[in-house]
């Protein structure tokens, strides 16, 4: 359902030049839309870690998997991997959430955008499931679901209101 006021679907001439502003704007707005909803989301998984339910130190994997590992020291994997960590929440999940979130549910950006980060969670919550111990609590497996799921709520709610933000501005004009 699209919100009130959006005109998706409008034919206009095109103009090679007016394109590629469009999309140099459009990529900036989710880089910066992503940035936002990252760092929102880091603060609240380094709540976790001192909490003990998350280790942000396990971003390492990330770096690893890249293959990162073989060309720098390791004791620099987790900052590596949290940089590809924070280029994929502005580049690749942004551009993902533009082209899917009116399918989304939620009446705004933001609500849909929460709605993505719980769909992104679904993921994370698994592939990140080695911050707990062997034969976790009851209690640590239902704090690291609630502040993993909890980040992607934030995360995904600062990637729509950024968007939201940005459709009634035009700051390259």
């Amino acid at each position: 359902m699209p919100i009130e006021g959006e005109q998706r679907g409008a034919i206009t001439p095109p103009n090679p030049e007016d394109d590629l502003v469009a999309v140099f704007h459009d990529g900036i707005i989710g880089a910066v839309a992503g940035f936002v909803g990252t760092v929102s989301m880091t603060v609240v998984l380094g709540i976790g870690q001192l909490l003990g339910v998350f280790d942000l130190t396990t971003f390492a994997s990330i770096a690893e998997l890249g293959g990162l590992d073989v060309l720098f020291d390791e004791s620099l994997m987790p900052y590596l991997g949290y940089l590809v960590f924070l280029a994929g929440g502005m580049t690749t999940w942004p551009l993902i959430f533009a082209a899917i979130e009116r399918f989304l549910p939620g009446t705004s950006l933001p609500k849909r955008g929460v709605s993505f980060g719980t769909v992104m969670w679904t993921g994370f919550v698994i592939a990140f499931v080695d911050v707990l111990p062997p034969n976790p609590a009851t209690t640590q497996i239902a704090l690291y679901a609630g502040f993993t799921l909890l980040a992607h709520w934030i995360y995904g709610y600062g990637l729509g209101w950024v968007f939201d933000y940005s459709l009634e501005r035009d700051f390259f004009a």
